[in-house]
């Protein structure tokens, strides 16, 4: 049975730092897209930021290039987004997305195969 479980959301200060975790089973995650997606309350799921299943290259989206990380362990089957120097705007509800087939830099939700049941991520003062 496939799934992806998330954890490491909570409350973050502006300026702060906040490490998500993501673990899968069912399925390894080096044969696979692996990423984040996040989704504001009135807003629509929006890609954050992945590792392609194909050669391991990673894309972020403009408005967190340079303050997130996304990482892969391998062993541990897991899948990391460290945040650093969040943002009030970055507050979301994150889920971890999974899939055999290409959806990093697609921004397309629908590509998806495999969705964790999201952690909450609240950047406040």
């Amino acid at each position: 049975q496939v799934q992806l479980v998330e954890s490491g959301g909570g409350l973050v200060q502006p300026g702060g730092s906040l490490r998500l975790s993501c673990v899968a089973s069912g399925f390894t995650l080096d044969s696979h897209t692996i990423g984040w997606f996040r989704q504001a309350p009135g807003k629509e799921r929006e890609e954050v930021s992945c590792i392609s299943g194909t050669d391991g290259s990673t894309y972020y989206a403009d408005s967190v290039k340079g303050r997130f990380t996304i990482s892969r362990d391998n062993a541990k089957n897991t899948v990391y987004l460290q945040m650093n120097s969040p943002k009030p705007e970055d507050t979301a509800v994150y889920y971890c997305a999974g899939s055999l087939g290409p959806f990093c830099g697609l921004g397309t939700p629908s590509l998806v195969g495999y969705w964790g049941q999201g952690t909450l991520v609240t950047v406040s003062p």
